[in-house]
């Protein structure tokens, strides 16, 4: 039986511009929404609205057994929190996961932040310096893509990134992967060292990375909803994900408005469009 193939076609990569955009869209969308007193409902219910917009759906709702636009994970949830009527408070740590499907093609992209709270000065400098760390560990294995010739590179550069900026947990039970004409597809994308070398990266190649960080140790559970992801120890923790095309010419961030140039021109790498 033939392998289905990782890489996908110029023509393919370019119509996964559209659910890139809207799912981009889906974040700014909850992004504005997200404050203290706002609930997760609330957000879901913005990034639904911002898909719509677009002429798209929510791949999320795809999922079996699942009935929101979005993943909303809260302190020390860290992946696949459902949203609810919980007022977000002062000092919260929200990360917001999104997808959208547009003519069977999927984007996948994730943030974090902070909520604001002067009463708590060191637990939100906390919360928000892990923020920046994920983040940063995002663009720098988005930056290794654009040169690596394998892929498990990318999880060589977060590590070596996330490890030069103190002590900080990365999961292992849960990493990136493959996108196209499902959300989840080959390859894994690892955010830290593996033995193996992984696929040639070659243009074609289309894959979601997201790092998850934890401020303490990397032990999880599943909560009783039998969706959320939460912290053993109860610390916080981040998550962020862009989805990333390899073309003839270089690297594109489908998920990002501008293709991911301001988070990558500190790292010297120029994101180019899509032929």
């Amino acid at each position: 039986m033939l392998r289905k193939s990782i890489y996908k076609s110029p023509a393919q990569m370019r119509l996964m511009v559209a659910p890139g955009l809207a799912t981009a869209a889906s974040l700014d969308a909850a992004r504005a929404v997200l404050r203290a007193g706002a609930t997760t409902l609330d957000i879901d219910a913005a990034a639904e609205a911002a898909i719509t917009a677009r002429g798209g759906s929510s791949n999320f709702k795809l999922e079996p057994g699942y009935r929101h636009t979005v993943c909303a994970s809260v302190n020390d949830d860290v992946v696949h929190g459902i949203p609810n009527t919980r007022a977000i408070a002062p000092g919260d740590l929200v990360s917001v996961d999104s997808g959208a499907v547009i003519d069977g093609w999927n984007g996948d992209a994730a943030f974090s932040l902070v909520v604001p709270d002067p009463a708590q000065p060191e637990l939100v400098a906390d919360r928000q310096r892990l923020v920046e760390v994920t983040e940063q560990s995002l663009w720098h294995g988005i930056a290794r893509l654009a040169g690596a010739r394998h892929l498990n590179e990318v999880g060589e550069a977060i590590e070596d990134y996330i490890e030069s900026q103190g002590t900080y947990g990365i999961l292992t039970d849960y990493v990136g992967h493959g996108i196209g004409r499902s959300m989840h597809e080959a390859p894994p994308v690892f955010n830290y060292r593996v033995r193996q070398r992984g696929p040639e990266v070659k243009p074609g190649l289309v894959v979601a990375i997201e790092p998850m960080v934890v401020l303490g140790d990397i032990d999880t559970y599943v909560r009783d909803d039998d969706w959320t992801v939460a912290t053993s120890d109860g610390k916080a923790a981040a998550h962020w994900e862009h989805s990333v095309a390899v073309h003839k010419d270089g690297i594109w961030v489908l998920t990002a408005a501008d293709g991911g140039a301001a988070g990558l021109a500190p790292l010297g790498v120029s994101p180019v469009p899509l032929p």
